[in-house]
């Protein structure tokens, strides 16, 4: 067995599949279960080579993440299909992208490398804090991408997530870890009834943690539903994205939108389209189109559109809320943009090579810092366009109360892959978070409404085409995740250094009994 760990062929091909099939634990497959053989296989070949040096260590690690990424992140090839100039870079987005951010995991089993692990459950610990903090860095670092965190295996079991709204997905991230490890004690040099007692104490823990989920999402199902004054239609046009760079007359896509929301000049109602249905003209030049709006729309209409503004030489990508003239009566710019999807990192220096980002046109998107909750309507909602739901713990910045999180987005980049499961599964995970409803209007992807426990109460594919009504409402108070943040995730990170010391400590004197003895 030993000889076959060691190999060095298989020391590329062992990690490489591990990570492979960790994989088909995220959305839409959900496999968690695979996460108990696939961690505790990394964890052992780790163990099994890491005294041949930190570059095998560091190979294993990476190797790992190589093959983590390269099966779930494949669809980031789509979006260089819809120009020609950006068609060369296919190869490079399926095998550096992948390659780039395995670099952080083989950072993980490097860092473990130092403590030389051994088969005992601080080894398991150290494992779990490296991979969870450097996890925490790779959502933060050069913009971050905290896409496919492990702790997302579970975004299908809602009982099992509700602690969300405790902790946050980053400290869960670290609990996840330190589960999926928990049968490589079978291997450890214990007696039986002490690996007995850890494997019934886990099990335990899990098993609390289901029920205490059960019992929070049925005391949300007992929440008396606020009653609006008014209908919210939440439109998915699924409009091709191919369309955004025919150079269309947006007057076409107007009229289908209305067409496809079907106002009703009678009743009270906020109609939310997704971003980028209009990426033909800028919010300046929407007034041209007004008069199709006033002759569609009443009074008694809002409408809530993504699209892009110009100002002072910038460009945003933009969430209004406006009336049925076109006045807008509310306006967010997007905060986090995608790298090379909005913006050209090191633009002064690549364009000069005939790059540009992704999205139409050349100039780069410009970013905001601000994030303010809008009310209208004796209602009030945070504001995320796309990309910037995947952020735990940066939702609410002002830290004001709230009743909905309106996220609208364009998935067509993704095409027909994994990519809009992923990309929505991170809106069940910020709506436990902050204990809040939440709307998803999507282009080519999935739209959907949420309720504060991450159930979802209605939802259209990213193949089907139409809208959904929301006519009432549970109004919650802010969780504390939304007060702490992710300052909860680092108490965690405190208390296993703790525990980890605590347990190293009580080795060292149990080994001087004996010595003594």
């Amino acid at each position: 067995m030993t000889s076959l760990i060691q190999n060095k062929i298989l020391i590329y091909i062992i990690p490489f599949l591990i990570g492979l099939f960790t994989s088909y634990s995220l959305p839409p497959y959900s496999f968690f279960f695979i996460n108990f053989i696939t961690f505790p296989l990394l964890f052992y070949y780790l163990l099994s080579n890491y005294q041949k040096g930190k570059w095998i260590s560091f190979k294993i690690g990476w190797i790992y993440g190589f093959g983590y990424f390269i099966s779930n992140l494949y669809w980031i090839s789509n979006s260089l299909t819809f120009e020609e100039i950006f068609k060369p870079l296919i190869p490079f987005s399926l095998i550096f992208i992948p390659l780039f951010l395995g670099l952080f995991y083989g950072l993980i089993t490097v860092c473990c490398s130092f403590f030389k692990l051994k088969k005992n459950f601080s080894s398991i610990l150290i494992f779990s804090f490296f991979f969870s903090l450097i996890e925490y860095l790779r959502s933060f670092i050069l913009g971050g991408f905290p896409w496919n965190l492990i702790a997302y295996s579970f975004t299908d079991y809602l009982q099992l997530i509700q602690i969300l709204s405790f902790i946050g997905t980053y400290a869960f991230n670290l609990l996840c870890i330190t589960l999926f490890l928990i049968p490589v004690i079978i291997f450890f040099n214990y007696k039986k009834k002490k690996k007995i007692f850890l494997l019934f104490f886990f099990v335990l823990l899990l098993s609390i943690n289901f029920f205490y989920g059960s019992f929070i999402i049925k005391k949300n199902e007992e929440i008396d539903k606020t009653k609006l004054n008014f209908v919210i239609k939440i439109i998915s046009p699924k409009i091709d994205i191919k369309r955004f760079f025919q150079n269309e007359e947006p007057e076409e896509t107007i009229l289908d939108l209305i067409k496809l929301s079907k106002p009703n000049n009678l009743e009270n109602t906020v109609f939310i389209f997704p971003e980028g249905v209009l990426s033909n003209i800028y919010l300046q030049d929407l007034k041209n189109y007004s008069y199709i709006f006033s002759e569609n729309f009443s009074d008694k209409h809002k409408i809530i559109l993504g699209i892009n503004s110009y100002e002072n030489s910038k460009i945003f990508n933009s969430l209004v809320v406006l009336d049925k003239d076109v006045n807008i009566l509310a306006k967010y710019n997007k905060n986090k943009l995608v790298p090379f999807g909005e913006y050209l990192p090191y633009e002064k220096l690549l364009i000069n090579f005939g790059l540009k980002k992704i999205t139409q046109g050349y100039q780069s998107f410009s970013s905001d810092n601000e994030r303010k909750v809008i009310n209208f309507n004796n209602i009030s909602f945070i504001p995320l366009i796309c990309y910037e739901i995947i952020y735990s713990g940066n939702i609410n910045i002002n830290n004001e109360d709230f009743d909905f999180i309106i996220n609208i987005s364009e998935d067509g980049w993704f095409g027909d892959s994994v990519g809009p499961h992923q990309h929505f599964s991170h809106s069940i995970f910020r709506s436990i978070e902050e204990g809040k409803n939440l709307i998803r209007s999507a282009n080519n992807g999935i739209s959907a409404y949420i309720d504060p426990s991450g159930k979802i109460i209605s939802k259209l594919k990213s193949t089907d085409k139409g809208f959904l009504e929301i006519n009432n409402f549970k109004k919650t108070k802010k969780t504390i995740f939304n007060s702490y943040g992710n300052n909860i995730f680092f108490y965690f990170l405190i208390f296993y250094i703790s525990l980890i010391f605590f347990l190293k400590k009580r080795r060292i004197n149990e080994e001087k009994f004996f010595i003594y003895k």
